[in-house]
């Protein structure tokens, strides 16, 4: 048996999955994003409740938003505001005493597509997330690569092209992680309403309004969402030149916009060499409950390497 906790900004999921990755528990608690101590409490209380009404002692992989210091490991984190600066790998390995990994949230969505999901049997595979930001996990011969800094694929953090910049008479925006222009201010669902918002000259709407509008033909929303597809056609050409995987896969409230798995492979061949082909964009097989099952599958391999090196 193995658990697997997705953390969101408003719940935490975990489930418990049997070797075969069938889950057999599932319990969701709302998330205490600005207490950590009330954190970690309902983290470790899903565990054990978990331990009790099962009867097993298992252990836990973790999918949490946001980046890892690797030097440190400590956490930044804009969904959950009481991770960032804080520790929480040893602070739970101790309270729960059993083997417990960590990857982010879109790190864990992309190993369990390639395990049984849309891209299972694939080489290489691209968890891309386009929801409330913009993150994704990297996969290849069905394990996760993390990188030196466990940051591997973190395409959200890309810069936007200057060209496109100038091309469009984009503001250059300040990110969260320090740096300016990253993707994800653009590309995600509240950098739609930014696009709007600028096009329009407007505060912006939000991206399901935007999203019906477009549906609907609106003159307005068709010129948001040609910038935003020639945005993420730039940014899918650099992963395609950086990674060549054999699939993407789309997550994140975003990739249930029909549009893009039949517009996206045109825009990313417009950024790409002439004659490299662009790779299957497919939806996702588990939408969200794809975090959860990743997690616990992080877990089942972090036991396997152990065993490996015993």
């Amino acid at each position: 048996m193995f658990y697997g906790i997705d953390i969101g900004g408003t719940k935490m999921e975990l489930v418990a999955c049997d070797a075969s990755l069938q889950v057999v528990h599932r319990q969701r608690v709302p998330t205490p994003t600005d207490d950590y101590e009330r954190f970690v409490n309902a983290l470790a209380g899903l565990v054990l409740q978990a331990d009790a009404t099962l009867g097993v002692r298992a252990p836990v992989g973790l999918g949490v938003p946001g980046i890892i210091d690797s030097a440190g490991g400590r956490h930044l984190s804009a969904n959950v505001p009481c991770l960032t600066g804080r520790l929480l790998l040893p602070v739970l390995r101790q309270r729960l005493d059993r083997s417990i990994v960590l990857g982010n949230d879109c790190q864990c969505f992309a190993l369990s597509e390639a395990h049984g999901g849309a891209a299972d049997g694939a080489p290489s595979m691209f968890g891309l997330i386009i929801g409330t930001g913009a993150g994704a996990g990297y996969v290849v011969d069905g394990r996760l690569v993390r990188g030196r800094n466990g940051v591997a694929g973190e395409w959200g953090h890309l810069p936007v092209s200057p060209s496109l910049l100038q091309r469009y008479d984009l503001p250059v925006l300040p990110c969260a992680c320090g740096r300016q222009a990253c993707l994800e201010r653009y590309v995600s669902g509240t950098g739609l309403r930014q696009l709007h918002a600028q096009l329009s000259g407007s505060a912006g709407i939000n991206a399901d309004l935007l999203a019906q509008a477009y549906r609907e033909g609106a003159p307005m929303a068709m010129r948001v969402f040609d910038l935003h597809l020639d945005l993420l056609g730039s940014a899918l050409a650099q992963i395609v030149l950086a990674y060549d995987p054999h699939v993407v896969v789309l997550g994140g409230g975003l990739s249930q916009l029909p549009h893009l798995y039949h517009c996206l492979p045109a825009a990313t061949a417009a950024h790409l060499i002439p004659g490299m082909s662009v790779p299957p964009i497919l939806p996702p097989a588990f939408g969200d409950a794809g975090g959860a099952r990743g997690a616990a599958l992080l877990a089942a391999q972090a036991v396997q390497n152990q065993n490996k090196e015993a």
